[in-house]
């Protein structure tokens, strides 16, 4: 009775519980973002949930707000977010959002139905097309493209906003005639629609790409391997962005520190769990696509690691402050 009673003393409260759970915000459940939650939840010890939602808008809104402790972003819609830029020029610049790693490449990826006719991005001109529902970073950077272009939706027959688990099926009954998404590859929605209704994926290219990939910094040139989801499948040639993985500043070190320790003491145990990982090195994960300073849980583990010296730590706080510079200059 005595040792139970003792047991039961050291047993956390559900308050405390509640305090060290992690909730990782990801996307659609048929997208990577929400594997890639479910896959670090795996990881730790501590009590985690990988949570659906709309997709990076809300992630970094419910980061924002503490409604989740880390979330899955692309590393536009994060820069965005940074300096409160294009869709966040409403609530300004999140002096607060931190990074704590990158992950894996998020093509832009144009999927067509193959009677369309469409061969390029230019032939979705009045066209029904599935740009995403209103939040998702799929939706967010064709916003960007058409910018570039000086499209508007009007310039589609159809806008249709669809979240990514249902998209395929919109394509595939002849609804829309092509549908947009960023995201890792291979990926279940697009080969849904090269399986069922032989769709075919389309190269994205042209002079506003390129100014695209030169201007901003969270873009890069990205391909789509051949033969990733039928034998005749060529190299498509695009876009794209990196997913990260953020939080923030608020967000308690100890809890963040153990996160990351997580994944890349067991790096080799993530990478196996898609394709779309293959490739991750700590090199890439801590500098590519990141806006956000580094959370200070992360910069302590890279600091151990010999990964980021005393100078580039010093160089994360510069960054900080420019974060809050600029916060202060859009008031």
């Amino acid at each position: 009775m005595a040792a139970t009673l003792a047991a039961l003393c050291f047993m956390p409260s559900a308050a405390q519980a509640e305090e060290t759970r992690i909730t990782i915000g990801t996307a659609s459940s048929a997208g990577v973002y929400h594997l890639a939650g479910r896959t670090l939840c795996r990881m730790l010890t501590t009590p985690c949930t990988a949570q659906t939602s709309d997709g990076s808008a809300e992630n970094l809104a419910n980061v924002r707000e503490g409604a989740v402790s880390v979330a899955l972003a692309q590393s536009d819609l994060q820069h965005y977010a940074v300096y409160g830029e294009e869709g966040f020029n409403e609530v300004g610049p999140d002096e607060n959002l931190r990074s704590l790693f990158s992950l894996h490449g998020e093509p832009f990826t144009l999927v067509v139905r193959r009677d369309s006719g469409i061969r390029q991005f230019d032939d979705l001109h009045q066209r029904a097309v599935n740009v995403g529902n209103p939040g998702s970073g799929q939706r967010g950077t064709l916003m960007t493209l058409l910018d570039a272009k000086q499209w508007t939706l009007d310039d589609f027959s159809l806008a249709n906003d669809l979240p990514a688990d249902q998209q395929s099926l919109e394509l595939c009954h002849g609804n829309v005639d092509a549908m947009v998404y960023t995201v890792g590859h291979p990926n279940d929605s697009v080969a849904q629609a090269i399986r069922l209704c032989d769709a075919m994926l389309v190269d994205v290219e042209g002079e506003e790409i390129e100014r695209l990939v030169d201007e901003l910094p969270y873009f890069t040139p990205a391909t789509i391997p051949a033969g990733i989801y039928a034998d005749d499948q060529p190299a498509v040639k695009t876009f794209g962005v990196r997913a990260t993985l953020v939080a923030s500043a608020q967000t308690d070190d100890e809890l963040i520190y153990r996160l990351v320790s997580a994944v890349f003491d067991d790096l080799e145990t993530l990478k196996a769990y898609h394709p779309a990982f293959d490739e991750l090195t700590p090199e890439l994960m801590i500098s590519e696509g990141l806006s956000a300073p580094l959370h200070d849980g992360a910069l302590r583990y890279y600091r151990e690691q010999g990964w980021i010296s005393d100078d580039e730590a010093i160089e994360e706080e510069v960054a900080e402050e420019a974060v809050e510079d600029s916060s202060e200059d859009n008031e």
